[in-house]
């Protein structure tokens, strides 16, 4: 459905891609992977035009549609009721439906045949479309991504930039492109609605292709990953767990493979010296010259692992219970978000914070 041929792209002299090609498949959701700066989030607006290619070609068959969740429509703002924002998916649909409304009001005064039918032909295609069911399925996808029933008919502009990217991301699941693309969608994401997105996306029609740093996620939702690597897209035939056995083997074959060549080439070049002089052997050292030119050299193993270090200095050490939280109790108006909650933080404890949106950071907060 998308065929990356030889691409190469520049930010000023600085290659992110060179020669890199990839094919992409019809239903295959794959996890886009790599180190940070390596250009994951650049060949997702390669691939969804917002960038020029400085070499190679992009190709995608006509049928091939593209939805991109980034960063960017954070910026995208509105009055109307999040459910109406997330309806804005169905373009086909809300045209019929406002021409059948037009329809309807002119048949007041009106009701002549060519009404009639124009009238049942709009209808006929609207429920084609499964126009009447376009609300109750906007619902499901909301509430699948953490909105209560009540949040519904809240204006867009009410909540916060998380909860809004929420309602993008709904609306682009509802027009269910070809091909989607999410640029670390589980940012904004509490984990019952990662957990609901990993089973929608497990039988989503299209094909994905998602970054994100979330491993388990990524375990859940990939069965291709794909890792910018050397300037290239290197593809392996799995989820991430299965992305990291196969690296480790491709790696130990390669090391093997590069240490048996560099054997060969010193024995090979101890040869040439040393017979170099000698007339008799002048036919088999000028063969050996000449397949040293022609070797096709293998690289050595290169890490890709990066070493991080903190170092945190206290001037005096903490008794051995930190904090204790004994019957705390958080509301907004009828909403509690705690009631008569207790906690013990102790020295040394390294603690997850989990929680339903908003939660963690009210008690972060309080604390």
């Amino acid at each position: 459905m998308l065929n990356i041929n030889n691409i190469s792209f520049y930010f000023g002299s600085r290659a992110l891609y060179e020669n890199a090609s990839l094919h992409i498949k019809p239903k295959e959701r794959i996890a886009l992977i790599g180190a940070n700066g390596t250009g994951k989030s650049t060949l997702l607006r390669l691939i969804n035009g917002e960038f020029s290619l400085d070499g190679g070609e992009m190709s995608k068959g006509k049928e091939c549609t593209i939805g991109f969740l980034n960063q960017d429509l954070l910026s995208y703002q509105s009055q109307n009721s999040i459910l109406e924002v997330a309806l804005e998916a169905f373009t086909r649909q809300n045209e019929l439906h406002q021409e059948i409304e037009d329809v309807l009001h002119q048949m007041e005064v009106n009701y002549e045949d060519k009404l009639v039918k124009k009238l049942a032909n709009l209808q006929e295609e609207f429920e084609a479309l499964d126009g009447y069911n376009l609300e109750i399925k906007a619902k499901t996808v909301l509430e699948g991504l953490g909105f209560s029933t009540a949040d519904l008919s809240r204006p867009l502009q009410e909540f916060s930039g998380g909860w809004r990217m929420r309602v993008m991301l709904a609306k682009l699941l509802l027009q269910k492109p070809a091909l989607l693309m999410l640029d670390e969608p589980t940012n904004h994401l509490d984990l019952p609605s990662i957990e609901w997105m990993e089973t929608y996306l497990s039988s989503y029609e299209g094909t994905v292709l998602v970054v994100s740093h979330d491993q388990e996620f990524l375990n859940k939702m990939a069965n291709v990953t794909v890792e910018v690597w050397g300037k290239k897209l290197v593809r392996y035939s799995g989820n991430y767990d299965f992305y990291v056995q196969e690296k480790a083997l491709r790696k130990e074959l390669q090391g093997k493979s590069y240490e048996n060549q560099q054997q060969k080439i010193k024995e090979t070049e101890r040869f040439i010296e040393r017979f170099r002089s000698k007339a008799s052997k002048s036919k088999q050292v000028q063969s050996r010259v000449k397949s040293l030119e022609k070797l096709e050299m293998i690289e050595a193993v290169e890490s890709d692992s990066a070493s991080m270090s903190f170092s945190f200095d206290f001037g005096q050490q903490s008794g051995k219970n930190v904090m204790e939280l004994t019957n705390f109790s958080k509301a907004y108006n009828d909403v509690h978000v705690l009631k008569n909650a207790r906690a013990d933080i102790q020295r040394g404890d390294k603690i997850a914070l989990i929680g339903a949106g908003g939660h963690c950071k009210v008690i972060i907060d309080l604390i």
